[in-house]
């Protein structure tokens, strides 16, 4: 798949983030450090002369992702649900202690295969497909706020991967992944003094 120029930010920290609570399309604020860590990604993309003018400016609808933009930007994206984080089902809201103790996996389990065995969850096929869907859709350079997961899907789509290299990429918050001609680069993005967090 050929692919313009494209920047992928996953939202800052959030509560549910710091408490281990899953998300997914349950939402929760931004803690101090998260909308720290989005204004850092804005300052650091601007140094590199990119911005909302330069790269189309995309985002999950979901309100962390939207507030990132706009911390990280200075302006409303354009919100595509292709972009919104993989579905948990009856996880969704629950802590990851809540999970393991009502429904335990097998020892040693990845991460990749927990997120995958989510009752009621949207599952991995579908992910995939709306991230590859998104993917073929951008004609020009674009900035792409999203979530852990989609994040992963979404560079692993970009330089060619299969489901099993998804475990195989970073992830992080504070952290903007450029993806160009097929390769990946990890830029991260140092919070102003006094602003650092977990």
């Amino acid at each position: 798949m050929r692919l313009p120029e494209i920047y992928v930010l996953r939202h800052g920290e959030t509560e549910w983030n710091r408490a281990r609570r899953m998300q997914g399309g349950f939402d929760s604020q931004l803690t101090e450090t998260g909308r720290a860590q989005a204004r850092a990604m804005g300052r650091m993309l601007a140094a590199r002369g990119v911005d909302a003018a330069s790269h189309r400016l995309l985002s999950s609808p979901q309100g962390r992702a939207v507030e990132t933009a706009r911390l990280a930007f200075g302006v409303a994206p354009e919100p595509d649900p292709r972009l919104r984080e993989i579905a948990m089902g009856d996880w969704s809201g629950l802590e990851r202690a809540e999970i393991d103790a009502r429904w335990p996996g097998p020892p040693g389990e990845h991460f990749i295969d927990f997120y995958a065995r989510a009752p009621n969850g949207e599952g991995f096929a579908a992910l995939w497909a709306r991230c590859a869907d998104l993917l073929a859709d951008l004609d020009r350079p674009a900035i792409l706020v999203t979530h852990g997961m989609t994040s992963r899907v979404l560079r692993t789509i970009a330089t060619g991967g299969t489901r099993a290299d998804l475990a195989r990429l970073p992830g992080g918050q504070g952290v903007v992944f450029r993806l160009k001609q097929g390769r990946h680069e990890r830029l991260v993005a140092p919070l102003a003094a006094g602003q650092a967090g977990r």
